[in-house]
């Protein structure tokens, strides 16, 4: 394929099927549905070749294509891929592949749901090939806001009974409601918005305001006072979507309302973007700014484990217990990166990719529980095993891989991350990651045992459900086999991001 743009291919195939669908496919539903996945299949094998062609043996970006869009401000359509992007690359074209199939029930207004993500995900592709600041920034926001038309209207609400103090307030403001979740991520997601866009015109204004090139950027030596507080404001900007605590509130509420698709790629890939914001873009181009917080980072990653452990632990609600999982796990990714070590950032970029799979997993088998349930009350369910094998085993493989067992993609990424704790400036980080461990696994079997493998439920409705069929398989049997591969040969991913985590770390001055 040499001479074929392949990352503008990868990034704007889903935006072509979207303006198929809107243009070519209105009210014929089956064509809109295969007009997604004609797409989503093209970004998939594309990702897969550009995976398979990267050469591991040279450190730096691949694939390069760069041609000046406004000159006279510096900036220019530049893509390429490191060893970190690539990975993050095949993670979204896997679980976008799989979301087209997981939609495949969606009937009310489906053209428009369809091509609302498409345009998300060309967002996302955008993000991880971006090479230009300003194109960076231009398609992050436009990964971000079609998540509340997503999930205002094709959401779902839950019941939270107004009680205590803010009772008269939660019932005014519509807790627990679709619209409610969907206002209340944008709006957060917007704040963390304006604090990325002030740390991007900051570096350009300190460079001289001649272009928005990362490469460029990467060269310039900036004040540490400056990168002191622009590494901050990158932080909370990219932080606020990762869902660092306490500003992860509108994860769980946006997780539970989304419907299942649009929870498979928030939590499955959105949530890295604020991740990879971070390492890219605050560790990649300010070092001293990235010493000095470390501390900060880490401390709070180890509350984010702790803290969405226990509160997956107090959860009734099947989607809320993977919500805040979410919360925890992202802990993980934040303290890898915070170590500071080749261990822990490549422990980290590992569990945002295993994160991503598994978690796409759970949302995807979530959404078919409740469609043939008709509930996520897990004290209502039981016994479904007997009923939905399938659905059964794949939840266990994917729970496994969330508790960290050998020979999943789960256990790799927190086995580096933890190594790289343990070898960091902060070896005390070590005790409260093992803990969120060890509390992911008590309520990861508590849920499965209860829901599948335990006493059948009593309840006349749960006495005849159906597993997976037809299209169904699709998402799941991908899934489940690439958290298997990647766990059982993890050196798939490790060569890749390796060649771009050195490099990163001998720029912060922790060669290994």
């Amino acid at each position: 394929m040499s001479g074929l743009p392949v990352l503008s291919i990868i990034t704007w195939a889903p935006f072509v099927s979207a303006l198929v669908i809107m243009f070519a496919a209105r009210h014929r539903p089956q064509l809109v549905r295969w007009t997604s996945v004609a797409g989503t299949g093209v970004s998939l094998v594309l990702s897969l070749w550009l995976y398979a062609a990267y050469d591991r043996t040279v450190a730096g970006f691949q694939f390069r294509e760069v041609f000046p869009l406004v000159p006279t401000l510096g900036i220019s359509y530049e893509l390429a891929v490191d060893g970190m992007s690539l990975l993050l690359v095949l993670l979204t074209a896997i679980i976008m592949f799989a979301g087209a199939f997981a939609s495949w029930t969606i009937k009310a207004r489906g053209q428009e749901f369809y091509a609302l993500l498409l345009v998300l995900v060309t967002g996302v592709f955008g993000v991880f090939v971006s090479l230009d600041l300003f194109l960076f920034f231009l398609f992050y926001e436009i990964a971000v806001l079609p998540m509340y038309l997503l999930i205002g209207i094709w959401g779902s609400s839950g019941h939270v009974r107004p009680q205590g103090l803010f009772g008269w307030a939660f019932g005014r403001t519509g807790v627990g409601t679709k619209e409610y979740a969907a206002m209340k991520l944008t709006l957060y997601l917007l704040f963390g918005s304006a604090f990325i866009l002030v740390g991007i015109l900051a570096l350009f204004v300190a460079n001289g305001s001649t272009t928005f090139s990362f490469g460029a950027l990467r060269m310039v030596r900036f004040d540490p006072a400056l990168q002191s507080w622009v590494f901050l404001a990158f932080y909370v900007g990219f932080g606020i979507l990762a869902g660092i605590w306490p500003l992860h509130t509108w994860s769980p509420d946006g997780h539970a309302s989304a419907p299942t698709a649009v929870s498979m790629l928030h939590a499955g890939v959105l949530m890295k973007l604020g991740a990879y914001g971070v390492v890219r873009l605050g560790m990649g181009l300010l070092p001293e700014g990235t010493v000095d917080w470390a501390w900060l980072v880490g401390t709070i990653a180890c509350v984010n484990i702790v803290y969405g452990a226990l509160s997956a632990m107090a959860q009734t609600d099947l989607k809320y217990v993977i919500a805040y999982s979410s919360v925890s796990h992202m802990g993980v990714v934040m303290l890898g990166a915070a170590t500071l070590t080749e261990s822990g950032l490549n422990g980290s970029v590992f569990q945002m990719f295993a994160h991503g799979v598994m978690t796409a997993l759970f949302f995807a088998l979530v959404g078919l529980v409740y469609e043939k349930a008709h509930s996520r009350e897990i004290l209502k369910m039981g016994g479904f095993a007997t009923m939905m094998p399938g659905i059964a085993t794949a939840f266990t493989i994917g729970g496994l891989s969330s508790l960290g067992l050998p020979a999943t993609a789960g256990f790799v990424a927190e086995f580096l991350t933890f190594l790289g704790s343990w070898q960091s400036a902060h070896g005390w980080w070590l005790f409260p990651a093992v803990a969120g461990a060890f509390l992911t696994s008590v309520y990861v079997l508590r849920v499965t045992k209860r829901i599948f493998w335990g006493p059948k439920s009593a309840d006349p409705h749960f006495q005849h459900l159906p597993d997976a069929q037809g299209t169904e398989w699709v998402a799941l049997g991908i899934l489940v086999v690439v958290i298997v591969v990647f766990g059982v040969v993890p050196s798939l991913a490790i060569d890749p991001i390796d060649t771009a985590t050195v490099p990163l770390l001998r720029g912060l001055g922790g060669a290994p």
